[in-house]
C-alpha cells in the first residue's frame, strides 16, 4: 500500500480517494483463524469447480485430502463465505426484506447487440491471510469487462462505484443482477432507474441466469487467483487488475469466433477504445 497514515499533510481519507480505494481498505486486518481460512480456501476452488456440490459432497472431498470435518462446521464455513448449499448460486448478500425485486427479463430473450444487457455479480477472492470480495459488470454479448472493483466488505458502495464506472462507458437497455442486498437497494437502484434502464433480476437460486459472469469467475480464479497467494489488498488489486485487461484485451474467446471481448465491443459499438488500465486504476 502507498498510503501513509501518519501524514499530517494528507488526510487518510484523501489519500484513499486519490488511489481509488476504500478507506475501510486501509485498515484491511486478516478476519478468522489460519485453519478456517485454509478450509474456507478449499471449499472455494472446489465449489468454483464444481458449483453444483452442496456441503455434503464438499465435506466428502476434503474428507479424501485428509481433513475431517463434521457436516455443521462446512455449513457455517459456506455460509461465512456466501455460499448456499442447495442451489449452485453464490449468495453473497440476501435481498433486504424492504427492497423492491424485479422480474426476471431475459427468459428466451435473444440477445445479439452490444450493450442490449450488462450482467453484475460478487465472487469471493482468497487472500494469503482473509479474503476479499470482487464485484463485476460485464457485457453479455461480447463478455467485455467494463468495471470492476475489490472490497473487504459487502456494503453498497463499491458496488455503486463499479455501476457508475461502467456507466460513465456506455448504457444497456437490461440490467441484470441476482436479488442480493447490494442490488435491491434505493442507492443503486436510482443509478439505472434515473436513466431509464430496464433492471431485470435472477430467480433465487438460479445460478444460470447470469451464467456469464459464473463463467468470467472460474477463468479469474484458475488463470489468476488460484496462481498467486496475495498478502496485500494492493498486491491482489494490482493482479487482478492486470488479469481483466488480458481478458479484455489479449485473450480470445472461442464463442467469438477467437476474438477478444474489447475487439468484439468497441468494433460492434462503434466507440473510441479506452485502455482498461485508465478504467481499473479508477476503481
Amino acid at each position: 500500500m502507498l498510503i501513509e497514515r501518519q501524514n499530517k499533510m494528507i488526510p487518510v481519507r484523501r489519500q484513499a480517494e486519490l488511489l481509488g480505494i476504500a478507506r475501510s481498505t486501509v485498515y484491511y486486518q486478516p478476519r478468522t483463524d489460519p485453519y478456517n481460512l485454509e478450509l474456507m480456501h478449499l471449499i472455494d476452488k472446489e465449489y468454483t469447480k464444481t458449483p453444483f456440490y452442496g456441503s455434503r459432497r464438499i465435506r466428502e472431498i476434503l474428507k479424501r485430502k485428509g481433513y475431517f470435518l463434521n457436516r455443521k462446521r462446512i455449513q457455517r464455513l459456506m455460509r461465512l463465505m456466501g455460499i448456499e448449499a442447495i442451489y449452485p448460486k453464490r449468495n453473497l448478500s440476501k435481498p433486504h426484506p424492504g427492497h423492491k425485486i424485479y422480474p426476471y427479463l431475459l427468459r428466451n430473450k435473444r440477445i445479439e447487440e452490444v450493450n442490449q444487457v450488462w450482467g453484475i455479480d460478487i465472487t469471493y477472492i482468497r487472500m494469503k491471510h482473509g479474503w476479499l470480495y470482487l464485484v463485476a459488470i460485464m457485457d453479455w454479448v461480447s463478455r467485455y469487462v467494463l468495471s470492476w472493483n475489490l472490497s473487504i466488505t459487502l456494503e453498497i458502495d463499491f458496488c455503486i462505484k463499479a455501476l457508475e464506472k461502467a456507466l460513465d462507458i456506455a448504457r444497456p437497455e437490461i440490467f441484470n443482477s441476482d436479488q442480493g442486498s447490494q442490488f435491491t437497494s434505493v442507492a443503486f437502484l436510482h443509478c439505472l432507474e434515473e436513466r431509464s434502464i430496464q433492471i431485470s433480476m435472477d430467480g433465487k437460486g438460479r445460478a444460470m441466469d447470469n451464467v456469464f459472469n459464473e463463467r468470467l469467475w472460474r477463468s479469474v480464479k484458475y488463470e489468476e487467483v488460484y496462481l498467486n497467494d496475495y498478502a496485500t489488498v494492493s498486491e491482489a488489486r494490482h493482479g487482478i487488475c492486470s488479469y481483466i485487461n488480458f481478458y479484455n484485451q489479449e485473450r480470445p474467446h472461442q464463442s467469438l469466433s477467437y476474438r477478444t471481448p474489447a475487439e468484439m465491443y468497441f468494433d460492434s459499438n462503434n466507440q473510441k477504445k479506452r485502455p482498461d488500465c485508465i478504467l481499473s486504476m479508477a476503481n
